[in-house]
């Protein structure tokens, strides 16, 4: 009983610890059900396959040029505040005030060209537009 016997077809003691069932998602978590096993270097089984090192992969540059700017956002609001807004953007705040969202989000998507950045800009619309309610909601107060 000292030595294990190890199956031909896994590679794994045949008295190895009986498999425990996870009740929730946040419990496969925590037990880290949902990363990859590590492999044994055997041919066969759940955890076959040759044993390798990840390699840390570098920062992509569109990675690293996403990040928040402070520069760039000022530069961005100097522009707004001279220029104002474009005319597509302009359409987009007409549609969020009469409470249409979806056909803004259709409207922002066509012209910027994918949905995500359509999301984003109708995202970003939205918010100037509650700025300038408070802004407009304080003058009144005063």
């Amino acid at each position: 009983d000292s030595k294990a016997t190890v199956s031909v077809l896994n590679c794994e003691p045949l008295h190895a610890a009986p498999h425990t069932m996870v009740a929730t998602w946040a419990q496969m978590k925590t037990a880290g059900a949902k990363t990859p096993a590590k492999t044994s270097g055997c041919v066969r089984g759940l955890a076959k396959g040759h044993q390798v090192t990840k390699l840390e992969r570098p920062i992509r540059t569109n990675q690293r040029q996403a990040l928040a700017k402070k520069k760039l956002a000022a530069v961005k609001e100097v522009v707004l505040e001279t220029a104002g807004f474009t005319p597509y953007e302009k359409r987009c705040v007409e549609l969020l005030k009469v409470q249409r969202e979806k056909r803004c989000l259709r409207f922002a998507k066509r012209r910027l060209g994918t949905f995500l950045r359509g999301k984003k800009k109708r995202e970003i619309m939205g918010n100037i537009m509650r700025k300038q309610a408070a802004q407009a909601a304080k003058k009144q107060q005063k």
